[in-house]
């Protein structure tokens, strides 16, 4: 049984925008490959993030070229919904991390309702889903993005800020809304395990998402050395290639790597 708050149900099912009111599909075929983020204290997947792919296999790159305004809407929308029909299609039972585009919601109650609509279809949760977002991307309108985390929130969904440590003011965002979960930039993470300056502010971080009650997940981690100085911090959740690459249509196995 799918749990929905009733009243965020309701808001998300009954709203309309301009953007959710086109019935112009978006020309972009797409598929999804997943990578594990993984819970060091039980050696499984904590959650698997829906990396967007062509139909065949082809690179992001390729699939979000043809985004433009013209059709980002529906892409971001069927990015949801492919994403969670696959998933579910292979029995997913972990947390599912799903991009967003902040530029591509317009009402963050309407914009959602596709997404519900798939979680009822195909009979996965809401509330394993988590909704990130990459924080070096371009934000049109900074109150636009908190007011779409704190719908996402209000409705049950997870929340994770992307590549925290790059781009967008980090600190600054997190002053104002504080999310579930943020990713540690992997420019912070290589090599840290030899480098004193990444250590402090990675540990800096971790004291500051520990005070907030947020969860660090250590990204792009590729050798025993990074793992092994992240987790005696206190970091228990990773993604990299130190654990699995990417499985096109598929839920990749999990390495120790020890």
């Amino acid at each position: 049984m799918i749990q929905i708050h009733g009243s965020s149900q309701s808001a998300a099912q009954h709203g309309s925008c301009s953007g959710c009111s086109s019935d112009e599909a978006a020309p972009i075929e797409m598929a999804f490959a997943f990578q594990p983020i993984v819970d060091l204290t039980s050696g499984g997947a904590y959650a698997y993030e829906a990396l967007v792919r062509g139909p065949n296999g082809e690179s992001a790159a390729s699939v979000l070229s043809q985004v433009d305004d013209a059709n980002r809407y529906r892409f971001d929308q069927r990015c949801r919904t492919t994403a969670i029909e696959q998933a579910a299609g292979m029995g997913m039972d972990s947390f599912l991390s799903i991009n967003f585009m902040p530029n591509a919601v317009y009402q963050p109650a309407a914009c959602i309702r596709t997404t519900f609509e798939a979680a009822e279809k195909y009979g996965f949760p809401i509330d394993r889903i988590i909704f990130e977002t990459i924080e070096g991307e371009n934000i049109i309108n900074r109150p636009h993005l908190l007011q779409i985390f704190r719908a996402y929130k209000s409705f049950g969904f997870q929340t994770a800020i992307d590549d925290f440590g790059a781009g967008y003011s980090g600190l600054t965002l997190l002053a104002e809304f504080q999310p579930d979960l943020i990713k540690l930039d992997m420019a912070l993470v290589r090599g840290i395990d030899a480098d004193h300056v990444r250590q402090r502010i990675a540990c800096g971080v971790l004291t500051i998402c520990n005070d907030l009650g947020i969860r660090v997940i250590a990204e792009g981690i590729e050798t025993p050395g990074e793992r092994d100085f992240l987790a005696a911090t206190g970091i228990t959740l990773m993604q990299g290639y130190l654990f699995a690459k990417p499985a096109f249509r598929a839920i990749p196995s999990i390495s120790n790597a020890d």
